[in-house]
């Protein structure tokens, strides 16, 4: 498999994923505003969105979407326990934070990377960041991971967008129970080795 990653981006959430798994897999970077890949080739001819991630897998195939990709990632190794069985409840549970950390944290945060957003707004889209943070902190309160004692892949999903946090200035420190969380994930030797291979 090769992963297609963009520095900084939403992809890190699929890398750490990989680096979780004990799979196999290959890395190369995409400049995302000139849509060519590290090798010079034209992204969009691999992904037509032109956004990252995006995961070749080894039938010649290509996955889409983080949350797709990150259950795929999951689904390949259980024995690694990122993500419950299908069809219990428990994976559910796992998509309902996947598509809450895509809908509202991931897209809510996105308006605060477009140049020339008003004061206004910027303050306006950090409030509502905030509030949704308030969300999460109580439901981290007293547990370790979002799903209680087991790292998924929704917890590296939330390290990622959380990490965003610094380009923003909001501090975690406001909410313990994430900056806890956040310093966890951050110490797991599979997360170091992602982030390592995208500096």
């Amino acid at each position: 498999m090769k992963l297609y990653f963009a520095r900084g981006a939403c992809s890190l959430s699929p890398h750490i994923a990989l680096a979780e798994s004990g799979l196999a897999f290959e890395i190369e970077r995409i400049d995302l505003r000139a849509k060519t890949t590290e090798t010079g080739g034209d992204y969009r001819q691999i992904n037509p969105k032109g956004t990252v991630p995006a995961l070749l897998l080894d039938n010649g195939e290509v996955l889409t979407e983080g949350p797709a990709i990150v259950q795929y990632i999951a689904d390949q190794n259980p024995e690694k326990k990122l993500a419950p069985p299908a069809g219990t409840l428990a994976r559910y549970r796992l998509q309902e934070w996947l598509n809450y950390i895509s809908s509202e944290l991931h897209k809510g945060f996105a308006p605060l990377f477009r140049p020339g957003l008003s004061d206004a707004a910027k303050e306006a889209t950090i409030a509502a960041f905030e509030t949704k943070l308030d969300f999460v902190a109580d439901k981290l309160e007293g547990q370790d991971y979002l799903m209680g004692t087991e790292f998924s892949v929704a917890d590296g999903y939330l390290f990622t967008v959380l990490g965003w946090t610094k380009y923003a200035a909001i501090d975690l420190a406001r909410w313990p129970a994430i900056k806890a969380f956040s310093d966890r994930v951050a110490a797991r030797p599979a997360v170091q080795a992602a982030q390592h291979a995208e500096a």
